[in-house]
C-alpha cells in the first residue's frame, strides 16, 4: 500500500456547501432588488439565477476532475462577491436605465468559461515556467495596444488604456498583470541565487550588486512609463508593487523593500511636479472638501458624493432600492463600494471586506505549502496583486488615498477586470492543488516519474 507523506482530503463536498451557499445570497440580493422597488419575479430573473447557479455547478464539478485538492474556499468567496455585485449593478441599471448589468452578466459567463478552460488543459502551473521571456513580451504588447493608432479607444474617464473592438472596449492592463506576475515569478526562481550575491553593506542593509538593480529599474521604468503615456496612475502602482514585494519574497532582504519605496517615492514627486493629470489628482484628493473643487471639472464631486452616500449608510443601510446611490458618477464602476456602503450599510461593508480578505489569504496560504519556487512566487505575486487592487479601489473611495482608475474585483462593472480576476482565481486553485496533494514515497513507484503535480522528488527546487 502507498505511503503517503501528508495525508489530505479533498474537501470537494465542502466547497459545494459553501457554493450553495453563495448561491443562495446572490438570488436573496437580487429578490431584494425587485422586491424593494416594486418589480415582478420576470424570466429573466430565473434566467440569471440558473445561469450563475449552473455555471459555479460546472466550475465545481472540473475541480472534482482536474483539481480534486484546491482550496475549498476560493471559489464560493469568488461566486458570492460576483452574485452581489451582479445584484447592484442591476439595482443601479433600474435607477438610470442603463443595461451594464446585461453586459456584466455576459462578462461573468465568458470569464467563468475561461476559468474552467485553465483549470481543464493546465495540467501543472510549473508549465507555465517555460513561458517566462514569452510572458514578459506578451505584458510589453498588452501594455502598447492602447497606444496604438486604429485599435485605441483614446482618452477614456482621463486614461489612455483601453482597446476598441467592433462594439467592444477591453483594457489589456488587466491581463498585464497576469502575465508581468508569470515573467518575475520564472525570472526570480531562476536567478535567486544570483540576486542573493552579497553586495555592499550599508548599517543593516545588505544592498544588490549594482547589475542586480537592472530588475528592478526596469520594473520602476515600465510603471513611469504606464504613468507618463495611459496616465493611468493605479496601474503604475500595481505594477511596481507586484514586482517589489515578489522579489521581497524570492529574496527575504528588506533592502529591496527600502530601495523600492525610495523610487516610488521619486517617481511620485517627479510625476506630481511634471504631469498636470497627476498633480491634479493630488490636490483633488488632498482638497476634496474645498467648495472650489467640488465644482470644478474633473474635480472632487466623484469623491464628496460617495462619502455622502456611505455616512447615509451608517450602520446598517438604507436597504437595497431605498438609497439614492446612483447620484454618484459612475456608481456601478469606480465607486461601487460607495453603493454598497450607502445601502448595505457599515455591516454590510464590512462582510464585503472580509471576502476579500478570506481569498488573499487562501492565496497566500496556497503559496506558503506549495513546494516549488515558481508556484510559491505566482501564487504570492497574484494574491498580492489582488489584495493591491482592493486597497488602491477602497482607499480611493474613503479618501484614504487619491482615487484611481482600478476596478473592484468581481463587483465592479468591466470585463476585462472580470476575466482576468477569474483567471487569477483559477491559478491559485491549479496552485493549491498542487500545495495540498499528497506525495507518493512507496518503494514501488517509478522512479523516473514524478507525482501528478508535484515537484519532482530527485530534484527538488529551493524555496525561497
Amino acid at each position: 500500500m502507498s505511503q503517503l507523506m501528508t495525508i489530505a482530503k479533498p474537501r470537494r463536498n465542502t466547497e459545494l456547501l459553501l457554493l450553495l451557499l453563495a448561491l443562495v445570497m446572490s438570488g436573496m440580493a437580487n429578490a431584494l432588488v425587485n422586491l424593494n422597488l416594486g418589480r415582478s419575479f420576470d424570466n429573466d430573473f430565473y434566467t440569471q439565477i440558473a445561469i450563475l447557479s449552473g455555471l459555479s455547478i460546472a466550475f465545481h464539478v472540473v475541480l472534482r476532475f482536474k483539481a480534486k485538492y484546491a482550496d475549498p474556499v476560493m471559489l464560493p468567496v469568488v461566486v458570492a462577491l460576483n452574485g452581489l455585485g451582479l445584484a447592484v449593478i442591476h439595482r443601479l441599471d433600474i435607477a438610470s436605465g442603463d443595461n451594464a448589468g446585461t453586459r456584466q452578466w455576459m462578462w461573468t459567463s465568458l470569464a467563468a468559461i475561461a476559468a474552467i478552460a485553465v483549470i481543464w488543459f493546465l495540467r501543472d502551473h510549473r508549465i507555465l515556467r517555460r513561458y517566462t521571456y514569452i510572458s514578459l513580451l506578451v505584458s510589453v504588447i498588452l501594455l502598447i495596444l492602447p497606444l496604438v493608432p486604429g485599435i485605441s479607444a483614446g482618452n477614456v474617464n482621463g486614461a489612455t488604456v483601453w482597446i476598441a473592438i467592433g462594439p467592444f472596449t477591453f483594457q489589456p492592463g488587466e491581463i498585464a498583470k497576469i502575465t508581468l506576475a508569470i515573467f518575475f515569478a520564472g525570472y526570480l526562481s531562476s536567478n535567486r541565487d544570483l540576486i542573493l550575491l552579497a553586495g555592499k553593506k550599508i548599517g543593516p542593509l545588505q544592498l544588490p550588486r549594482a547589475k542586480d538593480l537592472a530588475p528592478m529599474i526596469v520594473a520602476w521604468l515600465a510603471s513611469v512609463g504606464v504613468l507618463v503615456f495611459q496616465r493611468d496612475l493605479g496601474t503604475s502602482i500595481l505594477f511596481f508593487g507586484l514586482f517589489m514585494v515578489m522579489i521581497y519574497v524570492a529574496t527575504s532582504r528588506i533592502s529591496w523593500i527600502f530601495i523600492g519605496l525610495a523610487l516610488m517615492a521619486v517617481g511620485g514627486v517627479a510625476a506630481y511636479q511634471l504631469f498636470p493629470h497627476v498633480t491634479r489628482r493630488i490636490d483633488v484628493w488632498i482638497h476634496a472638501l474645498d467648495p472650489e473643487y467640488i465644482g470644478a471639472a474633473g474635480g472632487s464631486y466623484q469623491v464628496v458624493e460617495g462619502l455622502f452616500g456611505l455616512a447615509n449608510g451608517g450602520l446598517l443601510g438604507t436597504g437595497f432600492g431605498q438609497g439614492s446611490p446612483d447620484n454618484v458618477p459612475l456608481a456601478n464602476s469606480d465607486m461601487i463600494i460607495a453603493s454598497i456602503g450607502e445601502e448595505l450599510g457599515l455591516v454590510g461593508l464590512f462582510a464585503v471586506l472580509c471576502l476579500y480578505a478570506l481569498f488573499i489569504a487562501r492565496g497566500f496560504r496556497a503559496a506558503l505549502g506549495t513546494r516549488d519556487a515558481f508556484g510559491k512566487l505566482l501564487a504570492v505575486g497574484l494574491a498580492f496583486a489582488f489584495a493591491l487592487q482592493c486597497f488602491v479601489i477602497i482607499g480611493g473611495v474613503t479618501r484614504l488615498i487619491p482615487l484611481t482608475g482600478l476596478t473592484t474585483p468581481f463587483l465592479a462593472a468591466g470585463g476585462s477586470s472580470l476575466l482576468a480576476n477569474w483567471i487569477i482565481l483559477a491559478l491559485l486553485l491549479k496552485i493549491s492543488d498542487a500545495a495540498r496533494h499528497p506525495i507518493d514515497v512507496s518503494p514501488t513507484s517509478l522512479p523516473n516519474q514524478d507525482p501528478p503535480n508535484l515537484e519532482s522528488t530527485q530534484k527538488e527546487e529551493p524555496a525561497p
